[in-house]
């Protein structure tokens, strides 16, 4: 397999799952800015949207979207602590969790990209916060979204909660937060991944 990744985009959380998992893959960084490939040519001849991540399979056929690609590679490697086992109610908690990250967090920091008058930009960080907080108050009395073990609604929320960051905002009033974006950054297998893509967005303080 091969990954296509861009430093500290969302394509980071399925490069440390690959980590995690053991899976042999090759890596490819990728400019999603310029659509550049790391020899130049046009990422589009691989990706028509452009986008990361996108994982190439073995038969030459390839997998976008974060979540389906996690998925995809828990279930390769078999590993039901990272995706549960279909069916299980286990399983749906940790979709649950991405679908939150992807639909609530993810998309809510493009405003942030923009030109916004004060007014706008102030409202989209509010909502963006009190989006993060919902997840900081899940982590009340556990060590990940799901319990105590580590999941791939884990590694996507790693990736964009540590976006705050990048982008200021005040951390320490998600203490959760915070802790989780601490414990995570210690694994192996992200320090692996992020050593490998650099930094990009992703900047978590040494605790």
């Amino acid at each position: 397999m091969k990954l296509y990744t861009h430093p500290g985009a969302s394509s980071l959380s399925v490069h440390i799952l690959l980590r995690e998992t053991g899976l042999p893959f090759e890596l490819e960084v990728v400019n999603v800015s310029a659509k550049t490939r790391a020899d130049g040519s046009d990422y589009r001849g691989v990706a028509p949207r452009g986008m990361v991540p996108l994982l190439e399979l073995d038969d030459g056929t390839s997998l976008t979207e974060n979540m389906v690609i996690a998925q995809y590679i828990c279930d390769r490697a078999g590993r039901h602590d990272l995706m549960p086992e279909a069916g299980t109610m286990a399983r749906y908690r940790v979709m649950e969790w991405q679908s939150f990250v992807a639909a609530e967090l993810h998309k809510g920091y493009i405003p942030l990209r923009w030109a916004l008058s004060p007014e706008a930009m102030a409202f989209a960080r509010d909502r963006l916060f009190k989006r993060l907080a919902i997840a900081d108050a899940a982590l009340d009395g556990r060590r990940y979204l799901t319990g105590e073990t580590f999941t791939a609604a884990d590694a996507y929320l790693f990736v964009i909660a540590g976006w705050a960051y990048y982008f200021e905002f005040e951390v320490a009033g998600l203490p959760r937060i915070e802790r989780f974006l601490a414990v995570v950054n210690q694994r192996p297998a992200v320090q692996a991944a992020m050593a490998a893509e650099g930094k990009g967005l992703v900047v978590i303080p040494s605790p």
